[in-house]
């Protein structure tokens, strides 16, 4: 019984510390998004 006992303390122990262990912050990498098409260029009234 003791031998169970003393598991269940050691599991909830490191439970609890890896519980309280500081997260790692993810890192985000903004890119910018490149234009899908080319703007229309006026080049005179009917070209």
């Amino acid at each position: 019984m003791s031998k169970s006992i003393t598991m269940l303390a050691a599991f909830g122990l490191i439970a609890a510390v890896a519980a309280c262990a500081p997260k790692q912050q993810e890192e985000y990498v903004v890119v910018a998004p490149e234009p899908i098409s080319v703007e229309p260029v006026y080049t005179g009234k009917y070209k």
